[in-house]
């Protein structure tokens, strides 16, 4: 019988994961030279351009080590922290992982956290420094931080390159050697652990799954224990990394399985497989996939509404981490409220509607949850900054904490500490690694985590920051809604939930910056800004001027009089009517996007 080794690489982003994992294909023979190209298990574009892993992508490989056949299984996971929910359950379907450290960058916060997750599974970590190639490589001081980590020795960290390809055939041979083989006994009633998905047009979702227990043949009748949908299994098979169907996986295997559903919101990662009338209970540590940030999508023209909602059932049924409900604005028409996993989710599901099915979107600017509890007791969450109770109500509100890694050079701990302190956070820990670099452990509100800090800790650190976190407790929040008022008219578009420190500067700011792109109307129009019961900032925005006696040539001064006092009266009429003010979408398009 063949050996199993299945295991998984831990690194941060573009610390060289998957150009190691091309290198491997490359050893093991697994992708003919000829059909070799760079990148090999990144399949989206998105992923080849950001030069990131968003998708999971399992490969099997098969290596000679002496006369023995080892069969070695590697999926590769997203490196960024939004999606730290599959990566777990990716490391619940493997016994070892290579711990991959760029030798010219060190220990990076996302690295720290996925490899906590591996030591709580009780993961053997097989240390690997990349980059060694590199003329300004430091694997000497690196080593240093991993022996720290780790408490491993000298000898036990692997050098290797992905450029070159240098050490990759002493790496396969620790795979062998260190990481344990799967228990292996078929005897059990099949259960299947999902990490991942995606769906075809033809043969429905496609799903990812480990054998934890037993086996599975192409034809089984089998049900998702969790969701409670059954089916036939149209085909099992193997990833190579093409799919190539096999007629039954066994334990300890990991492949993928065409269940022919064609519905959303059925597939879910950790999910649980089992034959139909086997196995009740779901495998250990399956959780909902809980939105982190909200935001609305709005279709620039109202007839792609339509495409937009089966655009997102189509993504639904290969994320299903997405979430949405319609909603419609006065000003922007139908569209969606959709919950992610966090900036980079965000980020990724608006480009892929722009790009895979060419709809042009308004977006509008992140928000988060707030726990609202009223004065009879009630509880809700709100979402919604529009939604979010009046100053003066009589209620309770708690909003979400986050707890962060942050690993800065010596150099930039200055600028990382101002930018703390302007987003109400607060370092509760410190550690300074052997290459002087300053590990902090900060916790923060949600909220200020979403206001551009990633993007301001990069420029406080000429990019040398890395930041990871995960959502704490809920705490007692000191935050009030910010309207703004256009001829004394609330646009809820424009609402916002901001912390007290924050509201008078936003509320000038966003009052000058509107004030600046509101095309003039036929009559003076009022800007304002209103929070805890009172205007804070305002604007005037003079009416149009028109010559009503260009047309005019000679004559008494009394019939210019008539005309202009007639232009006078029109003018306050159409005030005291209350002319609606049509906010132009590039007008909205400028105020919700951050400058």
């Amino acid at each position: 019988m063949k050996q199993i080794r299945n295991f998984s690489i831990i690194a941060h982003i573009d610390h060289g994961k998957s150009t190691l994992a091309d290198r491997m294909l490359e050893e093991t023979k697994t992708v003919e030279a000829r059909k070799m190209k760079d990148q090999v298990l990144d399949s989206m574009d998105l992923e080849r351009e950001r030069g990131i892993t968003i998708k999971m992508q399992p490969v099997r490989m098969s290596y000679m080590r002496g006369q023995e056949e080892y069969e070695l299984n590697l999926i590769d996971t997203p490196g960024h922290i939004d999606f730290s929910y599959e990566v777990s359950r990716a490391l619940k379907a493997v016994e070892g992982v290579l711990l991959l450290v760029d030798s010219t960058q060190g220990i990076q916060a996302q690295t720290l956290t996925t490899l906590h997750m591996a030591q709580e599974a009780g993961l053997t970590i097989i240390p690997v420094l990349t980059k060694t190639d590199v003329p300004h490589a430091r694997p000497k001081e690196v080593g240093e931080e991993m022996i720290g980590l780790l408490g491993c020795a000298q000898e036990d960290i692997l050098l290797v390159s992905g450029k070159t390809g240098d050490g990759v055939p002493e790496l396969l041979e620790a795979i062998c050697e260190r990481i344990p083989a799967p228990e292996q006994e078929a005897s059990r009633d099949f259960r299947g652990l999902i990490f991942d998905f995606h769906y075809s047009n033809h043969r429905g979702v496609i799903v990812y799954f480990r054998v934890m227990e037993g086996k599975i043949a192409k034809g089984d009748a089998l049900k998702f224990v969790v969701a409670g949908k059954t089916f036939q299994a149209l085909e099992v098979g193997i990833l190579a990394p093409e799919e190539e169907p096999v007629t039954e996986l066994r334990e300890g295997e990991i492949g993928y399985i065409v269940t022919g559903i064609k519905e959303p919101g059925v597939a879910s990662v950790g999910d649980t497989l089992a034959h139909e009338k086997g196995a009740k209970e779901s495998l250990a540590g399956y959780q909902e996939s809980r939105p982190v940030v909200w935001a609305s999508v709005f279709p620039e023209s109202q007839d792609d509404f339509t495409m937009l909602h089966q655009a997102l059932d189509r993504l639904k049924l290969s994320d299903s981490s997405l979430s949405y409900e319609e909603e419609s604005s006065g000003i922007l028409g139908r569209g969606f409220r959709c919950g992610f996993l966090g900036m980079l989710h965000l980020e990724i599901i608006t480009e892929r509607l722009r790009r895979e099915f060419n709809i042009e979107l308004i977006v509008t600017s992140p928000s988060i949850a707030y726990e609202i509890t009223h004065e009879d007791g009630k509880v809700e969450e709100i979402y919604a900054a529009a939604r979010f109770p009046d100053h003066g109500a009589k209620v309770s509100v708690r909003e979400p904490w986050v707890l962060a890694d942050i690993i800065v050079p010596p150099d930039y701990l200055g600028n990382v500490m101002t930018l703390l302190y302007g987003h109400e956070a607060s370092p509760i820990d410190t550690e300074v690694f052997a290459d002087g670099r300053t590990h902090l452990t900060v916790e923060m509100p949600l909220r200020e985590l979403m206001r551009n800090f990633f993007d301001r800790l990069k420029n406080a650190s000429s990019g040398y920051a890395s930041l990871s976190y995960e959502i704490a407790e809920l705490r007692p929040a000191n935050v009030v809604r910010l309207d703004i008022l256009v001829a004394e008219e609330i646009v809820p578009a424009f609402s916002r939930v901001l912390g007290m420190a924050r509201v008078e500067t936003d509320a000038r700011a966003m009052v000058e910056k509107l004030y600046k792109i509101l095309p003039r109307q036929m009559f003076v129009t009022k800007i304002q800004s209103k929070a805890m019961g009172r205007f804070i900032a305002s604007k005037t925005l003079s009416a149009m001027k028109k010559d009503v006696t260009a047309k005019l040539y000679g004559g008494d001064i009394t019939r210019k009089m008539k005309l202009r006092e007639k232009q006078k009266k029109g003018k306050k009429k159409m005030l005291e009517n209350r002319g609606k003010v049509n906010i132009p979408q590039d007008v909205f398009m400028k105020m919700v996007k951050t400058d």
